[in-house]
């Protein structure tokens, strides 16, 4: 589930160990190269944090955060 805070969309997936998390972000790259649209990722063991923001309309939610964020929901589920 995504929440809006500060000016970005934020979801936060939880894995099974480090590799996994590591994968997941690993998939995420392709659809972001596509869109030309990047988040910012954070993981760890067993976490994969996104963040969508679009920094150069002020860092605010727009429908390129919203697309690419429905786009990586189709992926993850």
């Amino acid at each position: 589930m995504w929440i809006e805070k500060e000016g970005c969309l934020v979801r936060e997936l939880r894995t099974k160990d480090f590799v996994s998390a590591f994968a997941m972000v690993q998939s995420l790259v392709a659809p972001s190269e596509a869109a030309g649209h990047h988040p910012d990722i954070a993981f760890g063991w067993g976490y994969v944090r996104i963040t969508l923001t679009t920094h150069d309309q002020g860092r605010i939610v727009t429908e390129r955060d919203r697309a690419l964020a429905d786009v990586f929901d189709a992926m993850l589920g």
